[in-house]
């Protein structure tokens, strides 16, 4: 009898972080690598919160807190939501968690039931289907075409919902596309949601400052008939720089964040102390910074998006916000590298291109949709000017 849980056999280890470190693998052996794909902004945090979390530790805020987060920093983030987003929130209906991505989880685990479906527009966030699988529920793939510019559309959303359906998870800008829901766009889906009572909605706004050509970030939970069952994921870790203080939080129904921190309370229990203090400055502090650092991706998506569609082959949207592109490689499949390995999938041309180039990027597979690629521009000009040629290089000498 094997030790590991049946669930466990369920998922598999994110494709993401295995990129990442198969580059940094290869780096150590004393190769030259560029990797795009870490999903982490290269700035550092900025000085101002860095003190602010120095200061906690010198005036001892180093001891447990409540276990979903502390009184000022909810309060922070209810501030936030009514300052940018005009929401109205009591720090009863806020939860505090170690990331946006343990907000996702504790979520599911505690509201699915076995067979409940949660709808998920493909592509998505590599975890998304796992996190609703360990918790017994079953996703429902929504695969959504480039034509619509990878989003999901109010005919498919309703195709989609069925009885068993709990959950609908919206991510704009999106992780892997960056591309984001206009407000005409999240109306349009609303005007089908409003007619399914009981499915409930997951936004996850976690790069909602990373923004480009004047696109107006709008949430669903700003649907007034959709608030009370939209439970809205946010965090400091990509807007901020702050990836690893973990720190995500989310708002939402009572009943809902009281049974996430019910589960919190017998998992990891509360957050970093300091690295919640860092975020109540990161919160309340000055948000100069995020406008230059969003014209700095501006210059790097402008840069990379121009590149990649000068490349016979290979065709690339311009994405609306985050820091990623989503290229379309499908011409290229069929050929052969100068190994002779013919590149059948997506998955064949991001070996090939890190093996043969190395360039690390993740397989649109990865994220739901084959015949892309997942490109992270969260890095030097200088990087991403070397890459961009290595790639070119790589896809001329297909044959």
């Amino acid at each position: 009898m094997s030790i590991i849980s049946n669930s466990l056999k369920r998922i598999k280890p994110s494709p993401t972080i295995a990129v990442t470190q198969k580059a940094r693998e290869l780096k150590a052996a004393g190769k030259d690598i560029i990797g795009l794909g870490a999903g982490e902004p290269d700035f550092d945090t900025p000085e101002n919160i860095k003190k602010a979390a120095i200061a906690a530790i010198t005036r001892g805020d180093t001891k447990y807190t409540d276990v979903d987060g502390t009184p000022s920093l909810k309060q922070a983030i209810v501030n936030k939501f009514k300052r940018e987003n005009n929401l109205e929130y009591s720090t009863s209906e806020i939860t505090v968690g170690t990331g946006g991505k343990q907000v996702i989880y504790n979520t599911f685990m505690a509201t699915l039931n076995k067979g409940d479906e949660v709808v998920i527009p493909a592509p998505f966030w590599v975890s998304y289907p796992d996190m609703v699988l360990l918790a017994g529920g079953k996703p429902k793939i929504v695969k959504c075409n480039e034509k619509d510019s990878f989003k999901l559309t109010p005919k498919k959303l309703e195709k989609a919902i069925n009885k068993k359906t709990k959950w609908l998870i919206l991510n704009s800008p999106s992780n892997p596309t960056g591309a984001g829901y206009t407000k005409k766009e999240i109306e349009s889906l609303s005007k089908i949601l409003i007619k399914y009572k009981k499915v409930h909605i997951l936004s996850d706004d976690i790069y909602e400052h990373i923004k480009y050509d004047n696109f107006n970030f709008f949430t669903i939970a700003q649907i007034s008939e959709l608030k009370d069952r939209t439970l809205t994921m946010n965090g400091v870790s990509k807007s901020y720089a702050m990836t690893g203080w973990r720190i995500g939080y989310a708002a939402g129904p009572k009943e809902i964040i009281k049974a996430i921190g019910k589960i919190q309370s017998q998992s990891t229990s509360n957050p970093s102390s300091v690295s919640q203090a860092a975020a109540v400055e990161a919160l309340n502090g000055t948000q100069d910074f995020i406008q230059e650092r969003s014209d700095a991706f501006k210059e790097r998506r402008d840069f990379v998006v121009n590149s990649l569609n000068n490349i016979k082959g290979i065709s690339c949207l311009k994405p609306n916000g985050a820091f990623y592109v989503f290229p379309n490689c499908k011409n290229l499949l069929g050929k052969k590298d100068e190994s002779g390995n013919k590149l059948k999938t997506d998955t064949d041309f991001v070996q090939s291109l890190l093996e043969n180039s190395g360039v690390a990027v993740v397989q649109g597979s990865a994220f739901g949709l084959e015949g892309f690629f997942r490109i992270s521009y969260a890095t030097s000009m200088e990087n991403l000017k070397k890459a961009l040629e290595k790639i070119s290089s790589f896809c001329k000498s297909l044959s």
